[in-house]
């Protein structure tokens, strides 16, 4: 790996922004083809989700290291659409209606931004008639569902429901997550999946992908 691309893999896994987005310019400028600045991003990513997972890292290196690889990605973005180079999936993500939480929304969205996936944030307070104008309008891969409280998790259900009505379940994979959510709830409503946690979010999307 050469000097810049170290270096951007290490400012990745410390969270340092700024040095993030020195070292991508620095790389293109050097002529370094932006979807080998993306993988560079991607893996430092996907060690960033493996100290979590060994309890090396916590919520705060993760979104400090999300935070860093997003402003790379700022830089990044017109490159890569420029080479034309496709995201490896497309997901639609928001908390549901009645929920405002969205830390750990917006924690899921950056990790899967870091793995190379596209993401539609549609934000909080999401109704089930606002995902399906989504899923609609992106054709995404999955969508994804999150609930803080155990009075909206209902609403998770409610939005599969929906997504069946508008015959556009059979389209798309559902992921939810949140605090209260659980496995065995994820079985109950119908989902195609339950992920405790950012990091393992991003390896059940890229497993049910295939």
């Amino acid at each position: 790996m050469d000097g810049e691309l170290k270096e951007l893999y290490t400012a990745i896994l410390e969270g340092q922004r700024d040095e993030a987005k020195e070292y991508v310019e620095a790389a293109l400028r050097a002529g370094v083809p932006a979807g080998e600045v993306l993988d560079v991003m991607v893996n430092a990513m996907g060690e960033v989700g493996e100290l979590f997972e060994e309890g090396e890292y916590f919520v705060p290196e993760m979104l400090i290291a999300a935070r860093a690889m997003k402003t790379g990605m700022e830089i990044l973005k017109p490159e890569l659409v420029g080479a034309d180079i496709q995201p490896i999936g497309k997901i639609v993500a928001g908390t549901v209606k009645g929920d405002l939480h969205d830390i750990g929304k917006n924690l899921v969205c950056m990790m899967l931004e870091g793995a190379g996936f596209q993401v539609v944030d549609l934000g909080t307070d999401v109704s089930p008639e606002a995902f399906i104008a989504a899923v609609q309008e992106h054709q995404p891969d999955f969508v994804a569902m999150s609930a803080l409280l155990t009075t909206t998790m209902p609403n998770m259900e409610t939005t599969i429901t929906a997504l069946n009505a508008a015959g556009l379940r059979g389209a798309v994979r559902v992921l939810i997550g949140g605090a209260p959510v659980t496995q065995s709830y994820a079985d109950k409503i119908g989902a195609d999946g339950y992920a405790p946690d950012a990091s393992r979010a991003v390896k059940l999307a890229k497993t049910l992908l295939g």
